[in-house]
């Protein structure tokens, strides 16, 4: 009788932790749903606004900066949250926010109270991400953890074809409204969410170790470096899809194609891509039995495929510009399994904060170099300048992975202090 009981008791644990990532899964399709829908909407909604098409490109910029701030921000909020309070509670907090910016954000009619809405949203959306991974992380084996993050990447990827249907048959108002209604459904699902077991064991175990202290990174200089690597090794996708997919009609234009490719399109094929990328680089992780080399490998496909990017465009053929945003796609495959690393990297007490924060500072790295791009775009042109910040960003990221401890099977019943 005590062993049927066991079994049971296991194999509800098991029902629990498999739901657990299947709505974490969800979480980051909102996610990338929101993130899609802005490049998609954001012409239409700016002509609405009546914002002039000279200024199309530098308002753009302007609202993509106020939702990255607001990521960044929110990262830093919800990764202290999930230290100090749990994991499971930012996944309620977070998705409750986004949903209430995200519905208001459909009846906005200027462009400075659609920018406080952008902020908003991605304050709510910052928590999404990382407490997912790190909750996937923390109840799963150790052989088993790239499976559930590469599950959750290649779900939530699958957001943005949702993000390209409904904006194609709905006004821009009724889109942002129907991502805040599937937020408000995501939030009911998550009443049954398991909370992370090693962090209930920290919390019993040492109630007085800090936990979700930013500062520690300040006061440790090694625990701070090994954060910046982290976020390094991210930063080239974003930058790729802030620049090459969000701006694809300007980089269009740039590279002398005539018929010009649109942003949900060039969107649609690049998140296709990821998709593929993030379930190849998942299945070859746990086949080399390492994150760092996977990750290596991906990082060159990204490399590679944006020098292709450049001379395709000038093919002048949609089909060869589409094949090469989701070569791009393929790419950003790696985008998961960076946070993943970043979760690894970091004990119990501060795990939560960095892999909420390293996402976020990716995304909030969009502020700095869209501020470069702009600075150098009138001595290089568009597509130069692009091209020069994006080759950076992914030289920085070799240096830093190198520098990287492996984190492939590491046990993670640890603190760091």
């Amino acid at each position: 009788m005590f062993g049927i009981k066991t079994a049971i008791k296991e194999e509800q644990i098991t029902t629990i932790t498999l739901f657990t990532i299947l709505v974490a899964a969800l979480g980051y399709f909102v996610d990338i749903f929101d993130l899609t829908l802005f490049a998609i909407v954001r012409v239409q909604s700016l002509k609405d606004l009546g914002v002039p098409a000279a200024d199309m490109l530098s308002t753009g910029i302007l609202l993509i900066n106020c939702q990255m701030a607001g990521l960044l921000i929110g990262g830093i909020l919800w990764g202290i949250w999930g230290d100090k309070i749990g994991r499971r509670s930012v996944l309620f907090g977070s998705i409750l926010l986004y949903s209430i910016a995200n519905i208001a954000n459909g009846f906005v009619h200027d462009v400075p109270l659609y920018a406080i809405m952008r902020f908003i949203a991605g304050i709510g959306l910052a928590g999404e991400l990382g407490a997912g991974v790190t909750l996937a992380s923390e109840l799963l084996p150790a052989r088993l953890r790239g499976i559930g993050t590469t599950f959750i990447s290649v779900l939530g990827l699958l957001g943005v074809i949702f993000g390209v249907v409904i904006a194609a048959y709905t006004d821009w108002r009724i889109a942002y409204i129907t991502g805040g209604v599937i937020g408000l459904l995501l939030l009911v699902m998550r009443v049954n969410v398991a909370e992370s077991a090693l962090h209930e064991k920290l919390m019993n175990d040492a109630p007085d170790i800090a936990r979700g202290n930013v500062m520690i990174f300040f006061r440790n200089l090694k625990l701070l470096r090994r954060f910046l690597k982290v976020v390094w090794v991210g930063a080239p996708v974003w930058a790729v899809n802030g620049l090459l997919i969000t701006f694809t009609p300007e980089f269009a234009k740039a590279l002398g194609m005539t018929v010009i490719p649109t942003a949900a399109n060039a969107t649609l094929a690049f998140y296709i891509g990821g998709s593929i990328g993030a379930l190849c680089i998942g299945l070859l992780s746990q086949k080399l039995k390492s994150r760092k080399k996977a990750v290596a490998i991906w990082i060159l496909w990204l490399a590679a495929s944006v020098a292709l990017y450049v001379f395709a465009g000038r093919l002048n053929d949609l089909a060869v510009y589409y094949l090469m945003c989701s070569l791009l796609g393929i790419g950003m495959g790696y985008w998961c399994m960076f946070i993943q690393i970043g979760a690894e990297q970091f004990g119990t007490n501060i795990r939560a904060t960095a892999a909420t924060c390293a996402p976020n500072f990716v995304r909030g790295l969009t502020v700095p170099y869209t501020i470069a791009f702009q600075a150098l775009t009138p001595h290089l042109g568009v597509t130069y300048s692009g091209l020069t910040v994006i080759g950076v960003m992914i030289f920085i990221a070799f240096i830093a992975l190198a520098r990287l401890q492996e984190t492939f099977g590491k046990n993670l019943d640890f603190q760091d202090v």
